[in-house]
């Protein structure tokens, strides 16, 4: 909104949520004739598939975010706010910010998710998620933490703990932060230590399912656990996690301590649902119509992980990159038309382009449409798709140059730990150290 301007009345297009979703949506409508406002509650777009990478210390969070303001700037039409959605009333069509409302004529929700712990809340402090930057380097403070007290640790059985690292959840993300750790473990941090030997850090990634990586094709679920495997990670499949406390996981009666352990399990939609008193999914996420609005509300519309839009096959449609930036922009166009007049558009179809998953500096798993890839050729593949979609020249060059570095010296660049409190009387995650340990 212009605050020092006579109000206008164009049509008022509020897009909440500045992910790649509400980014493709915002962009696209560049050129309508509409005032358009963005609201984030933070001042920047993250490139979240390579958070995992500043939680493990191979890339800094500068390099995967770029404000949100700049992205937008050469659009004269688009205004940013930051704040915290606090509620919608559709009613009177104005977007809640605490006290302050937002009017609009044509809302596009694109909140995204939040971790899930499927009723087991309490276990959040002990089993941090990766959604946001803070979550990055909070993950990567324990993660570094962990090797720190380990050095100077004399109790062989304490010390064992702070080498345990547990992931839970063989999705992408999982896998990837498994096999990130791995090579830290194994490969970066090899000649740091004069008391301990990285190489004996136990890396295990916990999944519930049969198999990781359980959208892929069977035959690149399997490459992934075995190039896994090769890195040293212990991969325990069908062994659900049934306790998690500051002391480590229990994993089908067998009690694994380990002071770092990295939920990767689930995640839950925004409350978006709840501001619209929409009918939603089990995950929360908004059940929308064929053209991704809401029913009884045709100006507001959801998309991205916030929508629950059935594929081909039946199945929600992945909470991917690919298909936020599609539907983004196809509601987009569609607000685009009505302002314009023009007949309704098509349905959203969405245009699958492959998934990809890394495991290690020169592996991963590529399906691309009937194409299925496996080891480098997949991660050369990962890596210019990624490098491609970063937002800003800057972050390519730097995250592409980080990459040829750390593939050439096994060396990660971002191995600092910042608002520490490593104390030798504390563990890595702020526990007394006399909290008894079982070996």
């Amino acid at each position: 909104m212009h605050f020092d301007k006579e109000p206008s009345t164009r049509p008022r297009v509020v897009i909440v949520g500045a992910g790649f979703g509400g980014l493709a949506a915002a962009k696209t409508l560049a050129d309508a004739d509409a005032d358009i406002t963005v609201i984030d509650r933070h001042n920047y777009h993250l490139f979240q598939p390579l958070l995992y990478q500043v939680a493990t210390a191979g890339l800094s969070p500068a390099d995967i975010a770029a404000p949100i303001r700049s992205i937008l700037r050469k659009q004269c039409n688009t205004s940013v706010v930051l704040g915290r959605v606090t509620g919608i009333d559709s009613g009177t069509r104005e977007v809640h910010l605490g006290d302050r409302r937002i009017p609009y004529d044509y809302l596009v929700l694109a909140t995204g998710t939040r971790h899930a712990y499927f009723g087991r809340d309490d276990w959040e402090p002990f089993a941090p998620g990766l959604k946001k930057i803070e979550d990055a380097l909070a993950i990567r403070r324990r993660i570094l933490e962990a090797f720190e007290l380990a050095e100077s640790e004399p109790d062989p059985v304490r010390r064992r703990q702070f080498l345990n690292f547990v992931i839970v959840g063989g999705g992408p993300t999982g896998v990837e932060m498994a096999g990130a750790i791995a090579e830290l473990a194994k490969k970066a941090l090899t000649s740091d230590f004069r008391n301990i030997d990285s190489r004996t850090a136990r890396i295990i990634l916990v999944e519930a399912g049969p198999r990781v990586l359980a959208g892929f094709p069977e035959r690149l679920s399997h490459a992934a656990a075995g190039y896994l495997e090769r890195l040293g990670v212990e991969v325990l499949c069908g062994r659900p996690v049934s306790q998690c406390d500051d002391v480590g996981v229990i994993i089908a009666d067998e009690r694994i301590p380990a002071r770092t352990v990295i939920w990767a399990a689930g995640v839950i939609a925004s409350p978006a649902a709840k501001w619209l008193g929409a009918e939603k999914d089990r995950v929360g996420r908004v059940m929308v119509g064929s053209n991704l609005s809401v029913c009884g509300h045709p100006e507001v519309f959801v998309i991205g992980d916030t929508a629950h839009v059935p594929g081909p096959d039946g199945r929600p449609l992945p909470g991917v990159a690919a298909v936020a930036k599609q539907q983004g922009q196809y509601v987009a166009r569609l607000i685009k038309g009505h302002i314009e007049g023009k007949v309704e558009a098509p349905t959203f179809e969405y245009r699958d382009f492959g998934s990809l998953a890394t495991i290690g500096r020169k592996a991963a798993v590529a399906k691309l449409g009937k194409i299925e890839l496996i080891g480098w050729p997949a991660w050369v593949v990962w890596s210019l798709a990624h490098v491609y979609f970063l937002m800003g020249t800057r972050n390519r060059m730097t995250v592409l140059i980080t990459w040829i570095w750390a593939y050439i010296t096994f060396q990660h660049g971002s191995r600092l730990i910042t608002d520490s409190s490593v104390d030798p009387e504390t563990s890595a995650v702020g526990t007394p150290a006399t909290t008894p340990v079982q070996p």
